[in-house]
């Protein structure tokens, strides 16, 4: 039952299971948990948000995470390696094919801008094992600049937030193409002698530079304004109880357990496509699990938040994962006795958990151009390698204020609650939940409980549906109008223009209802301009230069997000399109042979 049947072509398999475990693992574990979990924990209630991010992580991560695993492994016992195969195995209407499709546009548009962080992260770690970073923040206090600020402006300068088109002319541009390199080398060798091998030997290399960072932050003696790590530890997991209230901190907890575990990505499809019939998957995907939980929130629970807090205070905890990490981290080091070393490692495990993360990216779409096109190893590869270097440049030219990836990232987390909704849909009523757990179980050390077929059914979609309902109320309205040039260009001009009737009408800086009041008297309806100046007062017309300046650089910003959500839906489109050819065509045919041979 374990082999593939006779007359079919011999497909790879994992060669262990502690391989698999590691590789699957290795995709989750990344930059959201060393640096996204810290930073949304500590804003959205400290302890408290424990309560949410561990009732999603029951009610839709571990079930999601099942359905992957079951559904990537009966798929690659048809002969499918890939997500819209797989899925189109399973059903052939729309729903099939959409998850499908998304299970491949998910994991490619995310590399086209995490292989940026990666090459960010190897550039951090080279700067303080070098000690670029230690002579920069020396000549940073004797010319009295903060560290912090030293920090970010390196930061800004190196990833080119200060004009479009800046990495291009910085050496940023040869690592992003040396991690390149470093990704496609490994994807090129095959799952069993690229990935795996890799990462048995990179994750617990991460762990141990993980651990060892950790040990040092907690022995930590220095005390700081009266602050001990110990105020740090604290600060970062004292429940606000408060914070409950806020369905956004809901919102929060379960997306991410998506970036957590990787669910919605495809990834685990994929990779669970590569098991044996009999291959246990529901003790591997917990055991995968328990792996990032542990990397995520005890290792990146523990570090980065108390430190920050010991050293900078506590007004130095970011929501933004680029800022906590690529701001605050850095100077946080400087203050750490051995901050050279543990700085290099900490940047150095983040560049080994970034690449066992975008390896994974980058395998779905391999085994779909073999399985739907017939291409060799080579020519796939070649294929990929120039789709994500187009995406990655464009991401790399719009690099002012990060705003390209900032929407590319938005817009993927859009798609991963989609793709998860349409696999559990699949699992729970396509292929029934009961018949899906009975498929789970086979091969499996530890059996799913009895009540997970409901769960699965029922409460999970259920959930699904809530967390899309919740993000498309708190953060859709905001991302379309920041696509309208007309009203964002509007707003930034009237904020300039509000800002010195401010000055004008000091007695009114008290009270934001009565300043809005006279900012609406003197400029009309809110959040638009006047279609003429001429009727403003001569004292507000000095501001016409600022506010024409504000104007333009909104525009710009507008334009850029219209144009990655436009490039983000051509790019599902024409996935769509190639893979509904490929489905309809070699792949239904390998479906077909596949079934002949098994009658």
């Amino acid at each position: 039952m374990n082999a593939e049947p006779a007359g079919l072509p011999q497909k790879e398999k994992w060669g262990s299971r502690i391989g698999v475990v590691l590789a699957v693992a290795g995709s989750a574990v990344g930059l959201g948990n060393f640096l996204r979990f810290p930073g949304t924990a500590v804003n959205n209630g400290g302890g408290a948000f424990m309560i949410p991010y561990i009732i999603s992580l029951i009610v839709l991560g571990i079930p999601i995470a099942w359905c992957e695993w079951t559904i990537g492994r009966l798929g690659g016992h048809r002969g499918q390696n890939n997500g819209p195969g797989i899925m189109y195995s399973l059903n052939r209407g729309p729903l099939g094919r959409v998850t499908g499709t998304l299970t491949l546009v998910i994991p490619l548009a995310v590399y086209m801008y995490y292989v940026l962080l990666e090459a960010l992260c190897l550039r951090f770690s080279w700067e303080f094992f070098s000690g670029g970073f230690s002579s920069m923040f020396a000549d940073a206090v004797s010319n009295g600049t903060s560290v912090t600020d030293a920090a970010s402006g390196f930061a800004a300068e190196t990833f080119g937030m200060s004009e479009d088109g800046a990495m291009y002319g910085s050496a940023m541009l040869w690592i992003v193409l040396a991690c390149f390199m470093v990704n496609f080398v490994i994807v090129y060798r095959g799952v069993t002698k690229g990935i795996e091998k890799f990462c048995i030997a990179a994750m617990p290399l991460l762990i141990v530079c993980a651990v060892i960072v950790l040990v040092r932050v907690l022995t930590l003696t220095e005390e700081v304004d009266g602050r001990t790590i110990g105020h740090g530890l604290g600060f970062m997991w004292n429940p606000d109880w408060s914070a409950l209230r806020n369905p956004e901190v809901w919102l929060r907890a379960a997306g991410q357990i998506f970036f957590s575990l990787s669910v919605g990505f495809g990834l685990i499809l994929c990779y669970s496509s590569y098991l044996r019939r009999n291959d246990d998957v529901v003790l591997t995907s917990l055991s995968a699990s328990s792996t990032n939980e542990f990397c995520e929130v005890i290792l990146g629970g523990l570090i980065v938040v108390p430190a920050a807090i010991l050293f900078l205070g506590p007004g130095n905890t970011p929501d933004s994962t680029f800022a906590l990490g690529f701001f605050t981290v850095p100077a946080v080091m400087q203050y750490m006795p051995g901050g050279a070393f543990f700085g290099g490692m900490w940047f150095g495990l983040l560049f080994l958990a970034a690449v066992t993360s975008s390896i994974s990216m980058l395998q779905p779409a391999i085994a779909f151009l073999e399985d739907g096109f017939g291409m060799r190893r080579k020519a796939s590869v070649t294929v990929l390698g120039l789709i994500t270097l187009l995406g990655a440049g464009l991401v790399m030219y719009y690099s002012e204020n990060v705003q390209a990836l900032d929407f590319t990232d938005f817009w993927c987390e859009f798609m991963m609650i989609l793709a998860a909704l349409g696999q559990v849909i699949i699992f729970g009523w396509v292929i029934g939940a009961k018949r899906g757990v009975d498929e789970a179980n086979r091969g499996a050390d530890f059996r799913i409980p009895g009540f997970m077929p409901t769960v699965i059914r029922y409460v999970t979609p259920t959930f699904l549906i809530v967390v899309l309902g919740m993000w498309l109320l708190y953060n859709a309205p905001e991302r379309l109008e920041g696509m309208s040039p007309g009203l964002q260009g509007d707003r930034a001009a009237r904020g300039v223009y509000a800002a010195r009737i401010g000055e004008q009408f000091p007695e009114l800086a008290e009270s934001e209802e009565a300043l809005e009041a006279r900012v609406t008297e003197i400029l009309g309806v809110a959040e638009r301009m006047p279609t003429s100046l001429d009727g403003l007062p001569d004292w507000l017309r000095g501001v016409d230069g600022d506010g024409e300046q504000a104007r333009n650089s909104a525009v710009k910003n507008a334009n850029v997000a219209r144009f990655v959500f436009l490039s983000v839906l051509l790019f599902f489109i024409g996935v769509f399109a190639v893979s509904d050819v490929a489905c309809r065509g070699r792949i239904r045919q390998m479906l077909e042979a596949r079934q002949e041979v098994a009658e």
